[in-house]
């Protein structure tokens, strides 16, 4: 008979398995990104890295791991999209949202070690694009966030997982022995469990918010400017191109993220045309944009000296914002 737990069960199945083909396509896209881009260039270290994750999920949305599998892989289409959008910006000539930036712009930094890119990708798409995401979700789904957020924590492991791989396999090697204070000290500021924590806090805000347009725009477009603004101390050049000149070009290029305000209903920034010459499309280097500054390399010392006191006061300045 039509309506008994039997059916019911069926039916959830289908529609995970429907779902979960389009969570393939996903996979597929991250994919093809990983083939398009460079090995070295930042974004493509930080896409291995999202590729582990989405696999991860997928494996296990038919499993019985999550309560509810359905909104679990629209969830996790809905958060792709906001990191594939960032991609198809950033390779149209426009500038990425401002938890992004930093990533697009010392992605071929030759002083940014490949460990930081993935954190800052994580750091981006984690404590911004995630509860836009979940927020988003909820809305299209007819519920609220406390029906997904067993499921939600559910994904902490997984990522728990990942990201000790990730770490293991990126770890400096012998050549930044003589940097291993401030790269302990840079590893030990970021973390996925609290910035999922974070990201929730904010999930919470969003939703409160959600009658608010405006109130919420406000949010959004603060909350990318603080993600932004940890991501650019996350990727302080650590290496031996880690100059003041570098440094200076690089918050004076994105010292405008926590300013841009023209945001659309969604909580994204409007796209804007880059003005910077020698930006490139997906799977090529920038040119001008990254190139490393000369004339430092003699000066490590005091230069990871304040790359850590700026992380410090990112910290800071972050923890001021419910996640962030």
């Amino acid at each position: 008979m039509p309506g008994t737990a039997v059916d019911r069960t069926a039916t959830a199945t289908a529609t995970a398995t429907t779902v979960t083909a389009t969570v393939t396509e996903v996979v597929d896209r991250l994919r093809g990104l990983a083939a398009e881009l460079p090995p070295a260039d930042g974004v493509a270290v930080f896409n291995r890295l999202y590729l582990d994750v989405t696999e991860a999920v997928r494996d296990r949305l038919g499993d019985g791991y999550f309560a509810d599998p359905p909104t679990m892989a629209e969830l996790d289409v809905v958060f792709a999209g906001r990191y594939l959008r960032a991609v198809a910006a950033d390779a149209a000539g426009h500038e990425p949202p401002a938890c992004w930036r930093p990533l697009f712009a010392l992605r071929a930094h030759p002083g940014v070690h490949p460990l930081q890119f993935a954190l800052a990708g994580m750091n981006a798409h984690i404590q911004h694009d995630l509860p836009l995401a979940v927020v988003d979700t909820c809305r299209r789904r007819g519920c609220a966030p406390a029906d997904v957020e067993e499921d939600y924590h559910r994904i902490n492991g997984l990522l728990a997982e990942v990201e000790t791989a990730v770490r293991e396999r990126l770890m400096p090697g012998p050549d930044l022995l003589e940097q291993a204070e401030p790269f302990t000290h840079l590893l030990g500021a970021w973390s996925v469990g609290v910035a999922r924590e974070r990201a929730w806090s904010a999930v919470g805000a969003l939703w409160e918010l959600r009658h608010l347009p405006g109130a919420a725009r406000a949010f959004a477009a603060a909350l990318a400017g603080s993600v932004g603004l940890l991501g650019r101390a996350l990727l302080l050049p650590l290496g031996p191109h880690a100059g003041p000149d570098a440094r200076d070009a690089h918050d004076a290029r994105d010292a405008r993220d926590t300013h841009d305000a023209q945001d659309t209903p969604s909580g994204d920034p409007a796209p804007t045309r880059r003005d910077t010459p020698g930006t490139a499309p997906a799977g090529r280097l920038p040119e001008t944009r990254n190139r490393p500054a000369g004339g430092s390399a003699g000066t490590p010392g005091g230069a990871l000296a304040g790359d850590q006191a700026q992380l410090d006061q990112a910290q800071l300045e972050c923890s001021g914002l419910p996640s962030a």
